[in-house]
Order: C-alpha cells, then structure tokens, then sequence
C-alpha cells in the first residue's frame, strides 16, 4: 500500500494543474469512482471570508445534536490532514493513503489530469461516503459556481457567508459578478442563508434564489446585544439566547455566528434535531486555528490569519479592541503577488515594529523586499531569512516591551510558526 508520505507526494505531485475552473474533470473521475458523493447530504458554503469559521461552528453544534459530521475545508493550517475531518477528528494517515490510491487508479486513466483541489474533493468524498456520514459541511475552494465541490446534488441547505473583491481574475471585478459566481451554489428549492452585509451582492444572490425557486435567509447580528468580547471568545445576547459564549475571538465573529444561528435555525425548521443546549455546547467548544489565536502566553502572541483586504482590516480592529491605544509588534510573511502598498496604511494604524519572515511557500515574497515597504512607509522593519530567527527576534522584543507580538499575512507559516515556538520554549 502507498505510504502516507507518497499519497501526500502523489497529491501535490507537479503534474497536477493549477487552478483551473470547470466541473468536467470532477464529474468524470467520481462517475468513473461510481459517484460516492450521492450518497451524502450537505450543507454547502461558499463566500470571501468567514466561510471556515461558519463551517466550524456549525460542525461543532451538529455533532453535538447527535449527528455523524463531515467537515471539509481548505486550506489546512498546520497538516493536511485537517482539510477533511469528522466529528471533530482529522482522517488518519492510513485512511488517506489508502483512499488516494483508490483514487489514483481512477485519476491516473484521465487524458485531461484533475487538479491538486479535484483529487483532494475526490478523496473527501470517498473518506466521508465511505463512513457514513449522516451531513457535510463542504465548504468551497473558490467561486462557487464553478468549484469542483459543486457537482454535489443532494445540498440540504446554501450557506452564502461575507462577499469582498478577491480572486477577481476568476470570478469578476465587481461584488455583484463575484457574488453571483458564488450563488452559483444554490439548488432548486434549496434554502439558501446569506451572511454578508453588501446590499449589491444581497441583490445579486437574491435573483439567483429566486431563479431557483429557493427562500432566501438573510443573517444579521444587528439584533445582538450586551456583546462582550474578551481574548478568550465573545459572549452576546441574541432574540433566542442570553450570554450565549462562543470561543472565537475577533471583531468580527458577531457577523459569523449570526450566519451560523440562521443556518441552524432553518435547518431546524426543517426537520434535523438540534436544541439549545445542543448549540450553547457546540459554539462553547468551537475551535478555529490561526484566526486570532492566542499561541503564546507570556509575551503574548495571537496567531491571525488575515491575508486579504477586508480580513486585515478585521485583525486591526480586533488589535485596536483587545489592546486600546497601545502598539503591537508584527511578524508577517506574504506572497509575492500581494499588493502590500494597500496594506501598510492598515498596519500603520497598530505597528510598533514590524519582523518580515519567508513563508514556506514558492510563491512568497522575500523578506527584505518585504521590510522595504514598511522602512520607506516609515514603519521600523526587519527582515529575517528563518521563520525561527523572526520569532525569537519578536518575542525578545515584546518582552521588552510589554507588548503583544501579531503574525499576520497569510495562513501557510502557521504550521512553521508554531514549530519554531516550540523549538524556543525547549
């Protein structure tokens, strides 16, 4: 049998292409697999940003509620493993080797190869057919309507989350194209939740649910109250529930765990057992890596995955919430097609000093074109050529401060982070 090693090298083997839109590829390898997808139902969420922690969230309340749960997510933070789980638990080295080469045999007889993502949907599909799960969360790798996990037909509920101008060369330039391509998701007369609080692209979701024949759900956290956020998760009063606490920290989880309430609300509506204490459980134990996660106590360093406009902007006000006028320290490492001129207003508004690491990844900018940016914005800055030496650096120097240490940028130096923290405490 294939090792877990040559089922990782055989997944991220360079034959593979990139990103390529269509459903074709898809299609064609799960019929020839005899179609595994059919026998699961989902919830299906697409969107900019959000999307993983409303797929956490719901994940957690619906195992709670007593059901087999299947979780599918991209991209992993820390080991691959973790893009496909159930009931909170990631798939064991030997099932993944074992599935990706009954995948393979299939894959390998294409003349048009599937991509990276198509074989790793295929292997997900099959890991969470094979277990009988009684519901999917399947979140989407990009767009919506022509991601490789739309070719599902069995979705219990569309889940739509927050729409910000990303991916713009697939999916389009304005919120309504991009917003669009994602209700690309939505079944006939499947209930659909919108989360996001563009109208423009409530607009164009709406005429999509009502070209479908779909109720259209729109989440809000305007009716939250008495919200307390605190390092460890917020607490908040909503119509349905008093100090409801969910173990997510961020500015912007409010708008997320209104999404969540919706979904379960009208996937209660129809049908599935899910009581209160059921959700008050599930959003106590939610776990989500590297959205403002504290990693380190003393001095304190949270863990941000924030890598677009609107998410940086989030971390920020999250900054500004937790730590009041007081400047942060920075670590950060992006990739080399970030336009970081649009980012160094943002950080400016929190930076004391900036650490700029290498992310491990081809694509990643160098660190001291990286550092640059910032030493010409007016931004101290130095560049690191280790993940290691930047984080030493950084926490020296939050010691000697007394100020919290931010990794910001992107979500692929996680894994390294969290090594090279361990690697210092020992």
């Amino acid at each position: 049998m294939m090792s877990y090693k040559e089922a990782l090298e055989y997944i991220h083997s360079v034959c593979w292409k990139g990103s390529r839109p269509g459903l074709e590829r898809t299609l064609k390898l799960l019929d020839m697999m005899g179609n595994p997808q059919n026998n699961l139902k989902y919830i299906h969420v697409a969107g900019t940003n959000g999307k993983g922690s409303v797929c956490s969230m719901l994940s957690t309340v619906l195992r709670k509620a007593g059901y087999k749960t299947g979780l599918y997510t991209s991209p992993f933070v820390r080991y691959f493993n973790e893009r496909m789980m159930i009931d909170g638990q990631m798939i064991s080295n030997e099932e993944l080797s074992e599935i990706t080469e009954y995948v393979k045999q299939f894959a390998d007889k294409m003349e048009d190869l599937p991509t990276e993502f198509e074989l790793i949907t295929a292997i997900a599909f099959e890991y969470f057919s094979r277990n009988r799960c009684d519901i999917v969360v399947l979140e989407v790798g990009m767009g919506g309507r022509l991601d490789s996990t739309n070719i599902i037909n069995t979705t219990v509920l569309s889940v739509i989350t927050g729409i910000a101008l990303d991916h713009t060369a697939f999916l389009g330039n304005t919120l309504s194209e991009i917003a669009t391509e994602k209700a690309g998701i939505i079944k006939p007369d499947i209930p659909v939740v919108f989360g996001g609080k563009s109208i423009e692209a409530y607009e164009a979701i709406s005429k999509v649910a009502k070209e479908k024949g779909s109720i259209l759900h729109a989440a809000t956290d305007a009716e939250f109250s008495n919200i307390e956020f605190s390092l460890r998760g917020c607490t908040l009063d909503t119509p349905e529930f008093k100090k409801l606490f969910v173990s997510l920290v961020g500015d912007y989880q409010p708008s997320n765990i209104a999404t969540a309430l919706k979904c379960l609300s009208v996937l209660k509506g129809n049908g599935m057992n899910i009581c209160e204490e059921d959700i008050r459980n599930g959003m106590a134990e939610v776990y989500w890596p590297a959205r403002f996660e504290i990693i380190n106590e003393e001095p304190l360093m949270i863990y941000d995955g924030a890598h677009n406009p609107e998410g940086l902007r989030a971390c920020v006000d999250s900054i500004k919430r937790f730590f009041g006028g007081k400047r942060v320290n920075i670590i950060s490492g992006v990739m080399a097609d970030k336009d970081v001129n649009s980012m160094l207003p943002v950080i400016a508004e929190v930076a004391d000093e900036v650490f700029t690491v290498i992310p491990d990844n081809p694509r990643s900018m160098d660190s001291k074109v990286y550092a640059e940016y910032f030493n010409n914005y007016g931004i101290k800055a130095t560049a690191f050529k280790t993940i290691e030496e930047g984080v030493r650096a950084g926490l020296k120097s939050s010691a000697e401060k007394d100020c919290a240490l931010i990794s910001l940028g992107t979500l692929y130096m996680y894994g390294d982070i969290r090594d090279a923290l361990e690697r210092i405490k020992n």
